[in-house]
């Protein structure tokens, strides 16, 4: 599925408080001391794709994911001394490192279908996890409760100001690096590093591009209807971007300024990571989809795609074997972990 001339004519977020590129760049120098610059690496030489296809190594990036961005972002600036969250496994292990070494209590909500892996890693670095039944919606909701109920601050994994602006320092990045980029294709699950790259991009004459898995097509879907659609859960093996619903922060950032959406199925993923594995970039799946969909685009262009993530098994088995003892741990071990 490809939809197309997807920018209108507006520009701008949409709305009165969300984000905008001068916080993108706030967010460059708030996290400057807990965030990698990660390079941009040479792409697979392939037919489709050429010479010209650059990666930006976000596999490389402290915690295995780019969600260290808008993470350390996002705790800098709030100042919260007990934070909630839901996530799918690489956000909650980007706020478990940072909350560990800045003394926060962390709880992570985790759906039905997280990566088991994810979530030991999540608990060995300190937090606390719940565990509810059905999909992304159901985390999202139960998140939101549990930070009223314990008054603790709830960032979002995407689907907050400050998370947003911090994920688009990954654009500014590789504009900076390659600024004769002419596309840049995102991974897109909740929206928030698609929505902080066409942030980051607002003055540049690229073009944007947000993937998405062909069983998650969320912002494509409620691009077409003209207002935020949800979709049903599904068993993608791009397992961190299997968001429901457009955020309502990212939602009219994308909106205004993506300009296109392209979507992969999963033997398209699953071979963009092989590909990947044999330049010796251990990505998670989630982060191939970038490079898949640049493959199947098969644009010759100067373009560069994000790999996202490389929180894979072995890396998840060194993480969690590494991790230093904390009192959270185990308190992380006992926590009720409801079902239903």
């Amino acid at each position: 599925m490809t939809a197309t001339g997807l920018r209108p004519a507006t520009s701008g977020s949409g709305t009165g408080t969300g984000p905008g590129p001068a916080d993108v760049t706030e967010a460059a120098a708030r996290i400057a001391p807990h965030a990698r610059r990660t390079p941009l690496l040479s792409g697979p030489h392939t037919a489709v794709s050429g010479t010209e296809l650059l990666l930006k190594a976000e596999h490389l990036q402290h915690g295995g994911s780019f969600k260290t961005r808008g993470a350390a972002n996002a705790l800098l600036a709030l100042g919260a001394r007990h934070v909630v969250t839901g996530s799918s496994g690489n956000h909650g292990i980007a706020l478990a490192r940072l909350a560990r070494s800045l003394g926060i209590r962390l709880t992570v909500v985790l759906a039905a279908g997280a990566d088991p892996a994810k979530t030991a890693a999540i608990r060995a670095l300190g937090a606390e996890t719940v565990r509810v039944g059905g999909g992304v919606a159901e985390r999202e909701e139960r998140a939101g409760a549990l930070a009223r109920e314990t008054g603790a601050t709830l960032v979002p994994s995407s689907d907050h100001r400050l998370v947003v602006a911090g994920q688009g320092t990954v654009g500014t990045e590789l504009l900076a690096d390659a600024p004769g980029t002419e596309t840049v294709y995102v991974p897109t699950g909740g929206g928030g590093l698609l929505a902080g790259v066409c942030l980051a991009a607002a003055d540049h004459p690229v073009r944007i591009v947000g993937v998405e898995p062909d069983q998650a097509p969320r912002y494509a879907r409620s691009l077409a209807a003209g207002h935020p659609v949800q979709l049903p859960p599904c068993a993608t093996v791009a397992d961190g971007l299997r968001g429901q619903r457009p955020g309502r922060v990212p939602y009219p950032i994308i909106r205004d300024r993506v300009d296109d959406l392209i979507s992969v199925d999963d033997d398209a993923i699953l071979t963009a990571a092989a590909l990947l594995g044999r330049l010796g970039v251990d990505a998670e799946p989630s982060g191939a989809v970038a490079l898949a969909g640049a493959l199947r685009a098969g644009r010759r262009e100067r373009a560069v795609a994000v790999v996202s993530g490389g929180n894979t098994p072995a890396r998840l088995r060194t993480l969690h074997h590494t991790a230093p003892p904390t009192t959270g741990s185990t308190v992380a071990t006992t926590t009720e972990e409801h079902t239903s």
